[in-house]
């Protein structure tokens, strides 16, 4: 096929790999034109009908309609802005289907109902705005009124879910999760009466600078204790328990309270099964795959720990 000889459409299906009814149906189109035409009147094709059929059938491969293809062909478009457009919309593609991946693997593993399955289907497919509608007016639930302190600014930053544009099937499938979490009116009035509290302790303070809360001074004074294999119920626990029931005392505005104090340490039991509660855990575990952070540490060892260490001699 050299030179100006003319061919036939057997030899460009020949040459192309393409069958004779697919080139005559681009050449009705004007994809491919014919250059002439036989004394038979069959169609007959120019050398650079070959390139041509070569690029459409890479074309359509790709997803590209029929009319562009046309339009690339004769240069009034040109191949970057056609795989330009075209990669953006198999994004947006590739987002979908991971958003489906994400909520039947979610429906697979939970064995939702119909309607927690269009629940979750929905939550998908929200849009950014509406994700963010979504999250803070579940945080306006939380902390609303009390989110003008620092601690409790940075905290609702921090409890904040970012979906990024490109997300993995883990990631989609962990926002839905999150998302119908804030949902829940009991989880919401659960992280309300724990802010409150906080607030409470907070408020009592005669320093400027935030004191670390129940739960952080737990963390740091049973930690060592539960790692070093010490029974809750043992003299060996006493210690651990003496200095965050004092520092509870403190936070209370109390110093003066013995840390065996019963009422104290009843009250303190309350607070430590209110910070406790595992849907609290869960949300901290997803908002952390959602945001692609390190998986947060896990605080139920020691807050079951603390509270059957305060439940030894208690009445």
């Amino acid at each position: 096929m050299d030179g100006d000889t003319l061919h036939s459409i057997g030899e460009l299906a020949r040459r192309t790999g393409l069958t004779v009814k697919t080139i005559r149906f681009y050449s009705d189109r004007g994809i491919v034109a014919a250059t002439d035409r036989s004394p038979a009147g069959h169609r007959l094709y120019g050398i650079d009908a070959v390139a041509r059929l070569d690029l459409v059938r890479t074309l359509r491969e790709l997803g590209v309609d029929l009319s562009t293809i046309r339009k690339v062909v004769d240069r009034e478009l040109s191949l970057p802005e056609v795989a330009a457009a075209h990669a953006e919309a198999l994004a947006v593609q590739i987002r979908v289907l991971r958003i489906r991946r994400a909520v039947l693997m979610a429906v697979a593993e939970r064995g939702s109902t119909p309607e927690e399955t269009e629940l979750m289907h929905r939550l998908a497919q929200l849009s950014e705005d509406e994700r963010r509608y979504l999250i803070g007016e579940f945080l306006d639930a939380v902390f609303g009124g009390l989110d003008a302190a620092p601690a409790f600014a940075g905290a609702r930053r921090s409890m904040t879910p970012e979906l990024p544009d490109n997300p993995e099937a883990e990631q989609v499938q962990a926002w839905v999760e999150l998302a119908e979490l804030s949902l829940d009116p009991e989880f919401r009035a659960s992280l309300r009466r724990m802010a409150e509290d906080q607030a409470a302790e907070q408020a009592r303070s005669d320093t400027a600078v935030p004191r670390r809360d129940i739960a952080a001074a737990v963390r740091d004074e049973v930690g060592p204790a539960v790692t070093a294999g010490i029974d809750p119920a043992s003299p060996q626990a006493a210690p651990f328990v003496s200095a965050f029931t004092a520092h509870y005392a403190y936070l209370l505005g109390r110093p003066d309270d013995r840390p065996d104090d019963v009422e104290l340490r009843r009250r303190l039991v309350a607070r430590l099964e209110s910070v406790n509660d595992p849907r609290r855990e869960r949300y901290l575990q997803l908002l952390a795959v959602v945001n692609g952070w390190p998986a947060p540490e896990s605080l139920t060892p020691v807050f079951d720990w603390s509270v059957r260490a305060l439940r030894v001699g208690t009445p």
